[in-house]
């Protein structure tokens, strides 16, 4: 059975349906909660990993200890060829990881978007499922580079770098996984972001939650196709 480690940097940022679909294709999923400071487990007991967002940009100086450990255990993870995918802040970390620059988007992005696939999108076998355009929900105001060597696999418009690919490592700055109750929780958290976006919560929630249909099958295909992916390179 395939054993991939969960990374959740947030209490209220939790994987939602990517956990439930990882579940569902048979996988062992173990969750850690790194802003508690539970431990990590060793790198060698884990075949893949995921991991979600923080409202603390990676680039900030003085990062809180957890992240700083976390960091460091994701660089050897990618030192050692396991597949990674990053969600949002995770993204970006990964991106930084990877020798890219992480920095502020030139506006926030909150709600609903749509982003489109770039011709490496439309060749990756991660999105043979998608659509040339489908539906996502930001909430996010920095923005990474593609890393050297990578992939730019979706755009968007207001702020481009939507996923990107290194090798057997993804990032994606968008979220399928985030319903309207999701989005409900951050707009009480991140209160002033919403309001600095123009934004109210019950707009925002009603357009989110006109989203989930949409999203859910896009996020069960992004689940699976990543774990093929596991498995090839396990095999």
């Amino acid at each position: 059975m395939t054993k991939v480690l969960t990374i959740q940097n947030c209490a209220i940022e939790t994987f939602g349906p990517y956990a439930r679909h990882l579940v569902e294709l048979g996988v062992e999923a173990e969750v850690v909660h790194a802003y508690r400071d539970e431990p990590l487990p060793p790198l060698e007991s884990v075949q893949a990993i995921l991991v979600h967002g923080t409202p603390v940009s990676v680039y900030t100086p003085e990062l809180p200890a957890f992240l700083q450990r976390e960091l460091a255990y994701l660089r050897r993870a990618l030192e050692r060829g396991l597949p990674c995918l990053g969600i949002c802040g995770g993204a970006q970390a990964l991106a930084m990881l990877l020798g890219a620059g992480v920095r502020r988007n030139p506006c926030l992005e909150i709600g609903p978007r749509e982003v489109r696939l770039t011709r490496a999108g439309r060749a990756d076998p991660l999105l043979r499922d998608f659509p040339e355009r489908f539906p996502v929900v930001e909430w996010h105001g920095d923005t990474f580079d593609v890393p050297p060597g990578g992939a730019l696999l979706v755009e968007g418009d207001d702020c481009r770098n939507q996923m990107f690919r290194h090798g057997n490592v993804v990032g994606l700055q968008f979220h399928l996984e985030s319903d309207g109750a999701d989005v409900a929780v951050w707009a009480d958290a991140y209160a002033g972001e919403l309001v600095a976006a123009g934004m109210t919560k019950d707009r925002v929630v009603a357009a989110c939650r006109a989203l989930e249909a949409a999203m859910e099958p896009l996020a069960r295909s992004l689940m699976a196709r990543f774990l093929e992916s596991v498995a090839g390179a396990a095999g």
